[in-house]
């Protein structure tokens, strides 16, 4: 059975407008998960961009990707991404076992990541992976005009915090199966560690998207 790519693109993004066809380094934001998933042949059999966009859809045919056209009733602001994935698999004929999913606005990722994280996927049967990165952060709440600290105490240096880890976007790995039960993230699934710069990047305003052309220039 066969691992595929899917990568989630609708249109209509309100914080940065059009935000998956901006160029990035000359090529749509977009681009850069298609490129990627080609780059890694050896382990992705099919590319499959899902978008209610045409302009979208020209652009991932172009780059090489398959589309599928996204029904504007899971298109929405609030619509989880598993609805998109559990589409596409519904929609393509194909016996798949593995899914890819490849967010568009984490368009920088290593070389070498997801040759890793899938041998681990693989050798050791887990249901699903996703990347995360380590926290170094001062966390709190403010209750009643107070700060209250989160994870930490007050003096502490910020060395010795509890290890806490954030759920950083770069890449998942999910049985079809799960998929199809509305699930990308198992109770099983193995949190692949990822601290590496590209992993504090996800476009959603034009703050991250400078941030990522300063990073692809580097």
């Amino acid at each position: 059975m066969k691992t595929i790519a899917i990568i989630p693109a609708r249109g209509g993004s309100k914080r940065l407008r059009d935000k998956n066809i901006l160029l990035l380094g000359g090529i749509p934001l977009l681009a850069h998960s298609i490129l990627y998933a080609q780059e890694n042949n050896d382990i992705i059999n099919d590319i499959y961009v899902s978008t209610n966009d045409e302009l979208i859809k020209q652009i991932a045919l172009q780059f090489g990707a398959k589309v599928i056209d996204r029904p504007d009733s899971i298109s929405g602001d609030l619509e989880p991404t598993v609805s998109a994935l559990k589409h596409v698999l519904e929609t393509i004929d194909e016996l798949v076992e593995n899914v890819v999913l490849l967010q568009p606005t984490n368009p920088l990722r290593t070389k070498e990541l997801l040759n890793q994280a899938f041998e681990l996927y693989r050798t050791r049967n887990y249901d699903s992976l996703f990347t995360v990165t380590r926290n170094h952060q001062k966390f709190g709440k403010i209750t009643d005009g107070k700060f209250i600290p989160f994870n930490y105490e007050i003096g502490q240096r910020s060395q010795d915090l509890q290890p806490l880890f954030f759920e950083n976007g770069l890449l998942y790995i999910t049985k079809a199966t799960l998929i199809l039960e509305d699930i990308i993230i198992s109770k099983k699934a193995f949190p692949y560690e990822v601290n590496h710069i590209f992993a504090n990047l996800d476009i959603d305003t034009r703050d991250d998207f400078n941030y990522a052309e300063y990073l692809y220039k580097r």
